[in-house]
């Protein structure tokens, strides 16, 4: 259980008490000093000129015009100046830590004429001396103020530099997720279009291929609103900072169940992995799954019925993944002019982890999108580089 931090003014309320009690127990030694024995009226002064303190965070000036009036008073009446001087310096100082160095000067030259004051009225005090003095504590508590003002101000500038770098993380955070719920979209409804399409055009004619693909859209549809709901969960304001998703990341395991839908969709799909299969950072596996499936869906949309070939390449330094189709059955009107959101999307995942897209026109035929990732450790090494 985390203790709570005491008030300011109950912290000031406590060295105002003490200072009154250290006041006090000196002036209660004026005499050693050769100074008159305090009576009454010496003592409720120096109580008088300490407990303004407790005040002094909510009105730094007033607090500091009143304890040096008090100490003139007492001054003035015969007593020793010392035993007053406790309230009058960390009012001082108080003042430089929180106003411009020309009002803490200021403050500062009314509290040396009060010392000055005092040697003039008193014939046991050397003036040279109490000069010295005066200047040399009110330098000291002028310069430690604004050094803790100053402090104070970097402070508070770097923590809005920290909060306006949190804000921007958190809006590139929501970019990400605005692109991965694109992809969700964009491959789910890719498949239920091509199924129901073909659910239509067989319904009469071959009922049970009509009940698989409605059985597809009723699949795609549930995963997709899972996704959905996890993504929105993310993306509400209070939930940001810490909402676990309620179902896991995509990760290449769940290739074979994409490539299955896709199948399903009426697009031959083959799937072959090189190299030998290792666990890969959780961002970097569902880079690699985005990015295939934003290429199947881009076949799923732009071809009737060419064929796609998915292949995972496992090496000692990164994964590279390769998605290609023959181009037969080429729909012109569905293809992109330029690159859309997911061609954008795909280039920011890899350009996250480090890796690079390469999407184009094959020289047989079709289109290919390679997709080049390193592993952690050289991820890691790619991002020092950046930074450097």
């Amino acid at each position: 259980m985390r203790m709570r931090t005491p008030r300011p003014v109950v912290v000031d309320s406590l060295i105002a008490l003490a200072m009154a009690a250290a006041a006090v127990r000196l002036g209660q030694g004026s005499v050693t000093q050769g100074w008159p024995e305090p009576d009454t009226t010496a003592y409720a002064l120096l109580i008088l000129a300490q407990l303004p303190v407790a005040l002094r965070r909510r009105a730094p000036l007033v607090v500091f015009v009143a304890v040096q009036m008090v100490g003139v008073v007492y001054i003035g009446l015969g007593y020793w100046p010392v035993a007053s001087a406790f309230g009058s310096l960390l009012a001082l100082y108080t003042v430089a830590s929180v106003y411009s160095v020309r009002i803490a000067v200021g403050c500062a030259a009314g509290m040396t004429a009060k010392w000055v004051y005092a040697g003039v009225v008193s014939d046991q005090l050397s003036l040279g001396v109490v000069v010295g003095q005066a200047l040399l504590y009110c330098s000291v508590l002028v310069w430690s103020g604004t050094l803790a003002r100053r402090s104070q101000e970097l402070a508070e500038q770097l923590r809005a530099e920290q909060a306006e770098r949190a804000r921007q993380e958190v809006a590139a955070e929501r970019g990400r997720i605005a692109r991965e719920l694109h992809d969700v979209v964009a491959h789910h409804m890719s498949v239920i279009s091509v199924q129901a399409g073909l659910a239509r055009f067989v319904l009469d004619s071959d009922a049970a291929t009509a009940r698989g693909a409605l059985g597809t859209i009723e699949d795609t549809s549930t995963e997709a609103l899972e996704e959905l709901r996890r993504m929105l969960k993310v993306l509400r304001e209070d939930d940001l900072g810490g909402a676990e998703s309620a179902a896991p990341m995509p990760t290449l395991a769940r290739l074979d169940d994409l490539v299955q839908r896709v199948r399903a969709g009426g697009v031959p799909v083959e799937l072959s992995v090189e190299g030998t299969v290792r666990p890969l950072p959780p961002g970097v596996e569902l880079c690699a799954y985005r990015v295939v499936q934003e290429a199947l869906t881009n076949v799923l949309k732009h071809t009737r019925h060419a064929g796609a070939q998915v292949q995972l390449r496992y090496t000692q330094h990164g994964l590279t993944v390769s998605v290609t189709n023959d181009g037969e059955g080429v729909i012109p009107a569905r293809v992109s002019e330029g690159g859309g959101q997911g061609l954008i999307g795909m280039r920011e995942r890899a350009k996250l982890y480090g890796g690079t897209v390469r999407v184009g026109p094959r020289a047989e035929g079709g289109f290919a999108v390679r997709l080049t990732l390193p592993t952690s450790a050289t991820a890691a090494r790619w991002r020092g580089e950046l930074k450097g």
